[in-house]
């Protein structure tokens, strides 16, 4: 399949609370169109988010193509915004380029203009928290108990998330939502290439355009300290699933926000200093949500008909969430949970060696936590009495030499850009 030549941006179009961006790949046009709750985009300071938001929405009608010109035209981009984009190509395209062996290093990036400063005044402890009804965004909702809270989550056009809805009506606290139309019938349309963009990124932009739009101060993502550890290295640059939830990801997204509306309204990631195994300690606490939540990914297909009703127990999001969970809770009360016990099903003892890191030379293409993590976490249960009968376990924790500890890991791991205003 040929690459393209160009992929324009054509504009953003604000019609009350719905935004419809248009862009082209060279003779094709795409329309995406998101409404977002309460959004007055003839705020010069929500203007200008939404304008940020459709530089990298693009990137998901870009990916059809990949053209070898990126042309901005006349939309406010701005340094910090041409960086963030930049970086969204090609690292946020990572997993997209291995797959399809792109390496896009002759991409060039042409048009745009200078952005307008447009400062708002904000009080971080009033926080947005983007919400998906897994284990990390429930953490970061008991954590900030004390500030005032409250949810957003995205929907597609297809219907709302029946598992999400569930978990986030546990919680009790009210809900900002979007609600995205992707064009994919014009993706559908004829063949092209495909694969994984940053969504997490477009996710957060959104959250800050819903934000100002409510009143609220700062926008807490739950992104810990693994979604930063590269699955492989290809062409001499790192490639990691989870860019758009990295660290650098963050530090790239905060500066192009501030570039717009100023310092004073805060992204940032709350679990960002925490391992996945912390996360799954604090979770395992929450008794109310053991028996809602949902990270299987089956569950939100974006096509409802094929939206799985319960977990799994297939996929490496199942097997991982197990896994963390299994140090904190009885093997009764996960497999209650999740209908069957995926550590001890033997054809996925392979998914298993690759989640610790034996057997394979990069982590799987998933929102799982760093080889190291599994590791410690899988070592821990097999010295456990009631995984005895698991000897398969035993056998493959006898193969891993963690790093840090299992206690090592539910200490901080590093620092982060959390305001004093989110800690206790």
């Amino acid at each position: 399949m040929n690459r393209a030549e160009r992929f324009s941006y054509l504009g953003l179009v604000a019609d009350g609370d719905t935004l419809r961006g248009h862009y082209r790949l060279d003779d094709v046009d795409f329309v995406e169109e998101v409404t977002v709750d309460g959004a007055d985009l003839t705020n010069a300071a929500q203007r200008s988010i939404a304008e940020l938001w459709y530089l990298i929405a693009g990137l998901s009608y870009y990916k059809a193509g990949a053209a070898r010109v990126i042309d901005f035209g006349d939309v406010p981009v701005g340094d910090a915004g041409r960086t963030l984009v930049e970086a969204a190509v090609i690292d946020g395209l990572g997993e997209y380029r291995f797959r399809n062996d792109l390496p896009l290093e002759d991409v060039t990036f042409e048009g745009g203009a200078p952005v307008d400063v447009a400062p708002v005044s904000a009080d971080p402890s009033n926080v947005l928290i983007p919400f998906g009804g897994g284990i990390d965004s429930c953490v970061t909702v008991a954590a900030l108990a004390h500030c005032t809270r409250t949810l957003f989550v995205v929907s597609p056009a297809s219907g709302t998330f029946a598992p999400l809805e569930a978990t986030a009506a546990v919680t009790g606290l009210p809900m900002q939502r979007v609600t995205r139309h992707l064009d994919l019938a014009t993706l559908t349309s004829r063949p092209f290439f495909n694969g994984h963009v940053p969504v997490t990124t477009m996710v957060t932009l959104l959250a800050v355009l819903s934000a100002l739009a409510n009143g609220q101060g700062s926008v807490a993502m739950s992104n810990e300290h693994s979604s930063s550890a590269p699955n492989l290295t290809w062409r001499g640059r790192t490639i990691n699933h989870q860019w758009s939830k990295s660290e650098r990801a963050e530090t790239l997204i905060a500066e192009a926000v501030a570039e717009r509306i100023g310092s004073a309204f805060v992204v940032a990631s709350y679990l960002r200093d925490r391992s996945e195994l912390w996360v799954a300690q604090q979770f395992a606490q929450n008794t109310a949500l053991l028996p809602v939540f949902r990270s299987c990914n089956r569950a939100f297909a974006q096509d409802q008909a094929k939206r799985a009703t319960q977990w799994c127990g297939e996929c490496d999001k199942c097997l991982f969430i197990n896994l963390v969970l299994a140090p904190f809770l009885s093997r009764d009360t996960l497999r209650d949970i999740f209908g069957s016990e995926p550590l001890t099903n033997p054809t996925l003892a392979g998914s298993l060696a690759a989640l610790v890191g034996v057997g394979l030379d990069n982590k799987p293409f998933e929102c799982v936590g760093d080889p190291d993590e599994s590791a410690a976490a899988l070592v821990e249960i097999a010295a456990r009495p009631e995984w005895h009968d698991v000897p398969a376990l035993a056998h493959l924790a006898a193969q891993v030499h963690p790093e840090r500890s299992f206690q090592q890991l539910l200490e901080p791991q590093r620092g982060s850009r959390v305001p004093a205003a989110w800690l206790r």
